[in-house]
């Protein structure tokens, strides 16, 4: 399978909950990690941190890598980088998954969070430039909606090992075992 990462771009300090939001929906979504590029936020690190803690899992959270090295390491261990925007191929009306897949190769996932630099768009960076809608629209919910999309649905039933807290779905009401 598929080692997927997810890479955010541009955070600012008043960003602090959507990178937060961004981090747990690559989680969720079964990607291995996010690295917060070019910044540190301790408080982001510690609030996923405490997440996989009680929650399960291997997702690890790394950041201040400069964004430019963590793209040219992953393209020189043979890895494929996808850059969501909502000026790339549309993810409905293009073939952009198809061939995605079908490299079989370890993904990068670029998400911004301000205006990205013209550079992102390039071949250099990004093999691939996917919208989920070309409308303006959260990077959180493109991450979402790509993942979702990427692993057809089954990647939210996916169980997480050494959780300390489960949910268990049902009707009504709300159930968690520790």
């Amino acid at each position: 399978m598929q080692r997927i990462m997810v890479l955010r771009w541009g955070h600012r300090p008043r960003d602090e909950r959507l990178t937060t939001h961004v981090a747990l929906t690559a989680r969720a979504f079964n990607a291995s990690g996010m690295i917060l590029a070019d910044v540190e936020d301790r408080q982001i690190k510690k609030t996923i941190e405490d997440v996989v803690s009680k929650w399960g899992g291997s997702f690890f959270f790394q950041m201040g890598a400069p964004w430019k090295t963590v793209v040219q390491n992953w393209k020189a261990k043979g890895g494929i980088v996808v850059h969501l925007t909502a000026y790339g191929e549309n993810i409905q009306s293009s073939t952009v998954l198809q061939r995605i897949r079908e490299m079989d190769k370890d993904m990068l996932i670029i998400v911004g969070s301000r205006k990205v630099p013209g550079e992102f768009f390039s071949s250099d960076i990004s093999d691939f430039n996917v919208a989920v809608g070309n409308q303006p629209h959260s990077e959180c919910s493109s991450l979402a909606v790509f993942l979702d999309r990427f692993y057809q649905g089954k990647g939210l039933v996916k169980g997480f090992q050494d959780a300390e807290l489960r949910i268990v779905p049902q009707k009504h009401g709300k159930k968690m075992l520790s």
